[in-house]
């Protein structure tokens, strides 16, 4: 793909228009990142080590965990190094392989995120074939599937980009390699290209949208049939976290990437991509964690064995 361009290296502007604002950002995006980071860390380690935890929801949660963490490990470090950095470029193959790893683990993310509203529906909906509807052979499969959809989804979309000649401008207006401020740089009728990128969007944004909306509408059904108040409140409970961070990540995904690149705007679009690039990855660990009864009582004994530990030592 590098062979076809004359450009062999992109310039991110990033947020080179805040000025002295830059440091201020490096800060908070630091913080943020180290927050992410210990957050989901602490989730995974968490349902590994704890018994009481080696469910399908959390199975499927430990996994959306580390694709977050890898997520936000492919965009946030260059983008904190660029903020401290006069010079802000990245090699032509390096922006293919951002690229690349971030729509693998974003369109992953996606997914796993609909597998999971169908365990819920499996959960609530079917409780007396919840067992075979969802033995670990069928979450592995789920799981294998939902990462070769999200990395092949990933291959054909920045084929499609890197597959055009890139001989003019090399500034690059986001923080790292998306497709719509990188697609623009292109010297080439690029409609064909996105017309495909677009309908990729569609299938990976819509469909599991759709599919998580006709599961609860069934989920929803089934909790209102439940007598007591103390069921349908314990029923809802599970559901909470699922879909806060549903609403949150595909909300802020589909109005970036379910549109044409021409109606880019940097500043909205910039401001947008942070939410979904930091806050979706930072929601995750803290609404599972601040929600969920059983993730907290698994952190405290975590950290009653680490005391014991230490003090036997």
């Amino acid at each position: 793909m590098a062979n076809s361009s004359c450009v062999t290296e992109f310039l991110l502007l990033g947020f080179s228009s805040l000025g002295e604002l830059q440091l201020v950002l490096f800060v908070i995006f630091l913080c943020l990142y180290l927050i992410i980071l210990s957050g989901n860390l602490t989730i995974i380690s968490v349902i590994c080590l704890d018994y009481s935890l080696h469910t399908p929801m959390y199975f499927f949660l430990g996994v959306l965990s580390t694709s977050e963490t890898f997520y936000t490990i492919v965009i946030l470090p260059k983008m904190l190094i660029n903020l401290l950095s006069v010079l802000r470029t990245v090699s032509f193959m390096s922006c293919v392989f951002q690229m690349y790893f971030f729509l693998g683990f974003a369109v992953t993310n996606c997914l796993l995120l609909g597998v999971m509203g169908y365990d819920r529906y499996a959960a609530i909906c079917q409780p007396l074939h919840y067992a075979i509807l969802m033995s670990w052979r069928v979450c592995g499969q789920l799981v294998v599937t939902c990462i070769l959809g999200g990395f092949i989804v990933s291959l054909v979309g920045t084929t499609l980009v890197f597959s055009l000649p890139f001989c003019g401008s090399n500034k690059v207006n986001h923080y790292f390699c998306d497709i719509s401020p990188v697609i623009r740089l292109a010297c080439a009728d690029t409609y064909i290209n996105e017309l495909i990128i677009f309908i990729c969007g569609v299938l990976v944004l819509v469909v599991p949208l759709i599919f998580i909306c006709i599961s609860y509408g069934f989920i929803v059904s089934t909790v209102l049939k439940i007598s007591s108040a103390e069921g349908k409140r314990k029923a809802f409970s599970t559901c909470a976290s699922h879909l806060i961070v549903v609403i949150v990540h595909y909300g802020c995904a589909s109005s970036v990437y379910l549109q044409p690149s021409a109606q880019y705007t940097t500043g909205t679009d910039r401001l947008v991509t942070v939410t979904y690039t930091i806050i979706t990855p930072l929601l995750n660990p803290m609404v599972y964690s601040l929600r969920n009864k059983d993730v907290q009582l698994a952190v405290r004994r975590m950290i009653m064995k680490t005391r014991f530990s230490v003090k036997s030592f």
